[in-house]
C-alpha cells in the first residue's frame, strides 16, 4: 500500500518535531541560560515557543566515497527540504564572507514549526592560505552521512529517523589542530567555531511574541528579565519596530573543546565559545497602503551582528 502524500506530510511533521526536540535537549543542557529563560517565563505563567534555530556551515565541495559533497548549506538543506520547509529568503555578508537562506514549513503556525536559519562561509573567498587550512581540515577523516537522507525518510519508525537525522549535526571531521584554529580565527571567527563545532546548533530562539504575559510582553523586559538573573546579556537590541523584527541574544557560553596538539598530535582542550541564547520579537510592517502583515524574514544588519557574538579575542585564548 502506499502512503498518501497526507500520510507522509503529517510523518515528516512528526519527524521534525522529534528532530528539533532531540536538539534542544542537548543545546539546553550546553547552554544554561536557555533554562534560565525557559525557567523565567514559565514562572510569569508565560508561553515557550521557538522561533528559530540557526546552524552554521562551510561551501566548500570536498571528495567523499560518494562523490563530491558540498559542505556548506546544501548539506543541511537536504534535510530541511525532506522534512517540508521551503527556502523563504537570502541574505549575503560580503565583507564577513557569509551567505544564509532562511526557511519556513508550509504548516509553520498549525504545528507550532520553528523557522531555520541556515548560513555558510564562503571559503574560496577567504585568503588562500586560510581555505586551505580548512579544507585540510575538515577532510581530515571525513565522515559524512553514508544513507541517502530520501531512503532514510521512507523508513516506518519516526524516533529511528530523527535519531539518525541528529548524528549529522555534530562535527564530521576530526578535531583541528590548535594552531588552524587560532590561525582561522584572526581572519574568520565564523570559520574557527565551524571547525570546532560542526554542524551543532549555534542558537534557539525565543519568541517574544507567544510569551502570553504581562510580566514580559517585550524584548526589553525579557532581556531586563534574565540580566537580573544573573544571565550576561548583549548590550544592544538589534532592530526596531519599524523594521518588524527585534532581536538580542545572551552571551555565548565558553566551553573546553577538543583540539589536536601540534607536536603530539594528541587530544588536548582549549577554551572556546560555543553558543548563546537569542531573543526575538516580530512585529507588524506594512505590506500595501493600510494593510500589515507580520515580519516573518530575517534583517541583514541584525544578523551581521549576531553572528560576532561568538567572536573570541586571540588574547582571549590561554596559551
Amino acid at each position: 500500500m502506499i502512503a498518501n502524500s497526507s500520510d507522509t506530510n503529517l510523518k515528516n511533521i512528526e519527524i521534525a518535531g522529534k528532530l528539533w526536540n532531540k536538539l534542544w535537549e542537548n543545546y539546553s543542557a550546553r547552554v544554561s541560560y536557555a533554562g534560565i529563560y525557559q525557567q523565567m517565563i514559565l514562572e510569569a505563567g508565560g508561553t515557550i515557543a521557538n522561533d528559530h534555530i540557526a546552524f552554521r556551515s562551510l561551501r566548500l565541495n570536498v571528495e567523499t566515497p560518494q562523490g563530491k559533497k558540498n559542505l556548506g548549506i546544501e548539506y543541511i538543506e537536504q534535510i530541511a527540504e525532506a522534512l517540508g520547509y521551503f527556502v523563504a529568503g537570502e541574505l549575503s555578508f560580503p565583507d564577513q564572507k557569509l551567505y544564509a537562506r532562511h526557511y519556513r514549513h508550509p504548516q509553520q503556525e498549525q504545528f507550532d514549526l520553528p523557522k531555520l536559519f541556515i548560513s555558510e562561509l564562503i571559503v574560496e573567498e577567504l585568503p588562500a592560505d586560510i581555505a586551505q587550512l580548512i579544507e585540510q581540515t575538515v577532510t581530515t577523516d571525513l565522515a559524512i552521512a553514508t544513507q541517502s537522507i530520501a531512503s532514510l525518510m521512507n523508513t516506518a519508525d519516526t524516533e529511528h529517523i530523527a535519531d539518525q537525522l541528529q548524528k549529522i549535526f555534530t562535527r564530521p571531521w576530526q578535531p583541528p589542530l590548535r594552531s588552524t584554529v587560532e590561525t582561522v580565527n584572526k581572519i574568520t571567527q565564523y570559520g574557527a567555531w565551524v571547525l570546532l563545532h560542526g554542524y551543532a546548533v549555534n542558537h534557539f530562539t525565543g519568541y517574544i511574541n507567544r510569551h502570553n504575559t504581562q510580566q514580559y510582553p517585550d524584548i526589553e523586559s525579557t532581556a531586563r528579565g534574565l540580566a537580573e538573573r544573573g544571565v550576561p546579556m548583549k548590550a544592544e537590541i538589534e532592530g526596531n519596530r519599524s523594521t518588524g523584527l527585534r532581536q538580542t541574544a545572551t552571551q555565548a557560553i565558553t566551553e573546553n573543546v577538543p583540539v589536536r596538539d601540534d607536536i603530539t598530535k594528541e587530544l588536548i582542550t582549549i577554551p572556546w565559545t560555543y553558543a548563546y541564547y537569542e531573543i526575538a520579537e516580530r512585529n507588524l510592517i506594512e505590506i500595501a497602503p493600510g494593510q500589515t502583515a507580520l515580519f516573518e524574514a530575517f534583517l541583514g544588519p541584525n544578523a551581521q551582528n549576531l553572528f560576532e557574538m561568538t567572536r573570541i579575542a586571540d588574547e582571549g585564548v590561554e596559551k
